[in-house]
């Protein structure tokens, strides 16, 4: 098989087109991290605990969004998104985890919303204070031929 990497990055695949474990599973750190965060202050995490959730959590990611792309490939669609993983967890049977996960996205979403009105709505009253000639700006203060005076 020819190796057509530029810049001698490695393949996300071996030559026998299987995926790298690296690829595979998620950090391990991050597995530990999140592991320590439910845990006692004092509590310890043996290297083979971490490494049995990395394989767990990581074979759970995957199976999950296993279910939410084949739903996606028979609608014809080429992007999950989170409502075709809260599905796939209603139709894998984790509905203890789909209805928690489908509130949280809906106020994600809401929160993003207000957000992106906000931004919207700085903007608009931006470009209404804006100066909109150089004479205007320079009597402002706010700029001086292409310097601003803010450093001055």
């Amino acid at each position: 098989m020819e190796d057509n990497n530029i810049g001698g990055a490695s393949s996300s695949h071996e030559e026998s087109g299987t995926i790298k474990e690296q690829d595979r599973l998620l950090p391990i750190a991050n597995v530990g991290r999140i592991m320590k965060q439910i845990l006692p202050t004092n509590a310890k995490i043996s290297k083979e605990a971490k490494e049995t959730m990395q394989e767990c959590v990581s074979e759970f990611i995957s199976f999950v969004t296993s279910e939410a792309s084949e739903k996606c490939r028979k609608e014809r669609r080429k992007t999950v998104n989170g409502d075709d993983i809260c599905w796939a967890l209603g139709t894998l049977g984790f509905d203890d985890y789909s209805l928690p996960l489908k509130r949280y996205l809906n106020r994600y979403r809401e929160i993003e919303g207000e957000k992106l009105a906000n931004n919207n709505q700085d903007r608009v009253i931006s470009e209404e204070t804006e100066p909109t000639n150089q004479a205007e700006a320079s009597t402002s203060g706010r700029f001086v031929g292409n310097r601003s005076t803010r450093n001055l």
